[in-house]
């Protein structure tokens, strides 16, 4: 049996001229170079093998329509909120923990009852499917009130639900060795989609309206559904990780529906992601209330302006990172130290705005704490999952994407209000506070890291 290196995407034939993708991994692919002068300038940029190309290509763009769907209709959301006050805010964020946490027990029965392969792309049907009942409810109902604010909700069980539903699907599909080179490549994506959407929205809100901005974000969730079932086929060819996928494929994931949430409490691997992900929210609400506090008197034009600007760096730096860098930090330095290098930088990030309590600081720990997740610490974190099963992957997963995360918003954001408004604390003394909470998400990410090495 010979190896035929042929043009394009590497492929292996035995004498016959017949496909055989599991010798994928037996061979270290000497051919590097395409013709294609854009793929040659890929894989130098980044850690990226020449057969991993087009399944990459493809994950890329998936999440890039993904974020770009989500990030349209994010601003009709924030914009409706303007309506309420902050008390109605508040309890719609509690609701949204509640309404999350029954999705994701529903998530769980349908997970046993779906064949595995029409699993991902029922979600984005679903999904797309809601929007367009929610731009016929605005049309036909005369509550605009309610339809606004459970569209606010809605708006917010998607912005997670659909990310983690992604997620599981890569881990599902890449192996551990290609998720570390792959997936912060694969996460800039998110990054291009962060920025296109709301320039999108912005646009699209001026020309056709905010409310047909429903109806295109439907659409676009339909372009996964045939991307999905195109990396099924990549993965048992190009990236040969076709182990029991025949079998896995025509399978729904069995077991008790509620395992996931079992398993989270049970497991101290997934527990300990778990807490990673509620330690990383508590940084985003301490920061998230020091800058509310910090722009109290500002206007409002001045505050929208100010955070356009802030997270147009944020995504910017964020690809970079991801795209360029991140995988090759993965590979080099270890997952513990992957998991612990943004906590690390956040730690002395807060002791410096407990010295100088301003505006620019709380904005810059803002952006690295985004930008470092996003293009380093999420990437990784996702990695972690590629050493769980498939039940984990996809029951217990959604437990700590969405459950854990929203009620760590919930958590963090009354235990902030507590040391202000209870205890009368000043904002040095919070970000001390902070500094600790960062502290305790670096340790928890380095042990991470050394049981996801040690596996």
């Amino acid at each position: 049996m010979v190896a035929d290196f042929k043009l394009g995407f590497t492929s292996c034939y035995d004498q016959e001229d017949k496909y055989v993708p599991k010798l994928i991994n037996s061979y270290n692919y000497p051919m590097t170079e395409s013709k294609n002068p854009v793929i040659n300038l890929v894989l130098r940029s980044t850690n990226m093998q020449r057969h991993e190309f087009k399944s990459a290509f493809i994950s890329f763009l998936f999440v890039l329509v993904l974020m770009t769907a989500y990030y349209l209709l994010r601003p009709v959301r924030d914009a409706m909120a303007s309506d309420w006050s902050d008390a109605e805010v508040s309890w719609l964020w509690t609701l949204n923990f509640f309404i999350s946490t029954g999705i994701v027990a529903l998530y769980g029965i349908i997970v046993t009852k779906i064949a595995f392969k029409r699993l991902v792309p029922s979600v984005y049907l679903f999904f797309a499917a809601s929007f367009l009942v929610f731009y016929l409810m605005v049309q036909t109902s005369t509550d605009t009130v309610f339809v606004d604010k459970a569209f606010y909700l809605w708006v917010s069980v998607f912005a997670l639900f659909h990310v983690s539903v992604f997620w599981s699907f890569m881990a599902d599909t890449f192996n551990k060795d290609q998720a570390g080179r792959l997936f912060s490549v694969i996460a800039a994506g998110a990054s291009i989609g962060a920025i296109a959407g709301p320039a999108l929205s912005a646009v699209l809100a001026q020309v056709i309206g905010v409310q047909q901005m429903m109806l295109v974000s439907a659409l676009m969730l339909l372009i996964p559904i045939p991307l999905t079932f195109y990396l099924s086929r990549l993965k048992t060819t190009e990236l040969g990780n076709a182990t029991l996928q025949n079998e896995l494929a025509e399978a729904k994931i069995a077991g008790n529906p509620f395992s996931g949430f079992k398993e989270f409490f049970t497991n101290p691997y997934l527990l300990g992601i778990g807490l990673f992900l509620i330690l990383y929210t508590g940084i985003g609400s301490f920061i998230y209330f020091e800058q509310k506090n910090l722009l109290v008197d500002y206007s409002r034009a001045d505050r929208t302006s100010i955070y356009a600007v802030r997270d147009t760096i944020t995504n910017t730096i964020t690809f970079v990172l991801a795209f360029f860098l991140t995988g090759r930090i993965v590979t080099k330095v270890g997952m513990p130290t992957a998991l612990t290098i943004v906590p690390i930088v956040i730690v002395f990030g807060m002791l410096v705005l407990a010295f100088s309590p301003i505006l620019l600081v709380a904005l810059g720990l803002w952006i690295t704490r985004s930008a470092g997740n996003y293009g380093l610490a999420r990437p990784a974190r996702e990695m972690l999952f590629t050493q769980v099963d498939r039940e984990s992957r996809f029951k217990t997963k959604p437990v700590i994407d969405i459950v854990a995360y929203r009620g760590g918003d919930l958590i963090w954001a009354w235990a902030f209000t507590g040391l202000t408004q209870g205890l009368g604390l000043g904002l040095a003394a919070v970000a001390l506070v902070g500094a600790g909470i960062a502290a305790a998400w670096g340790y928890v990410g380095f042990r991470l890291g050394k049981q996801y090495e040690s596996k």
